[in-house]
Order: structure tokens, then sequence, then C-alpha cells
């Protein structure tokens, strides 16, 4: 989908430029051109292509409010905490020296 655009874009930028380098052409009329042409429709094709996967996380949110969940944790960390677990694995050093 990125590509499109990225191609359209660039197109409507030549356009500009051959405007604004015409003989009768005026760079006022290439930013126009540019922006009518070139960025208006991009940017409103983007919107409408993105349009189903923002209605999936917003679904996806609203289940996960629906079985008691806060959305916005990350997985790998199911206490959504930030702190260790205080548990040592076996064979691992401990972070606290023991007094002598």
């Amino acid at each position: 989908m990125y590509i499109i655009a990225i191609a359209w874009i660039y197109v409507t930028l030549m356009m500009s430029v051959a405007e604004a380098n015409n003989t009768n052409g005026t760079v006022l009329g290439a930013i126009v051109t540019f922006i009518l042409y070139g960025i208006l429709p991009t940017a409103l094709m983007v919107y409408l292509m993105g349009t189903a996967q923002r209605n999936k996380a917003r679904k996806a949110k609203e289940a996960a409010w629906a079985q008691g969940q806060d959305p916005d944790s990350s997985p790998l960390q199911p206490d959504a905490s930030g702190h260790a677990t205080g548990a040592a694995e076996p064979g691992s050093v401990s972070a606290v020296r023991e007094k002598e």
C-alpha cells in the first residue's frame, strides 16, 4: 500500500517541478498542484486503507476490557509492574551481596 502512495507522491512532485519550470508556470501553481493532486488524495487513500486495521485494533482493545484485562499491558509481563519477581533461578547470581 505504501509503495503506491510513495510512487504517486513522486509523480505529483515531478508534475509540480515541470509546472514550476514551465515558461507559463508559477511556483504557486506548482505548490497548489502538489497539494491538490499529491498530498490530499494520498492522505485520504492511506487513511481509508488503514480503516480495517484501526477497527481490528479497537475491537481487540474492547475485548480485552470486557475480559477485565488492561489492554495497554504487555503480554510478556503478566503483572505489568515492570519489577523483577524476586525469585532467583537456580544457579543464578544474587544481585545483593551477603554481609560477612
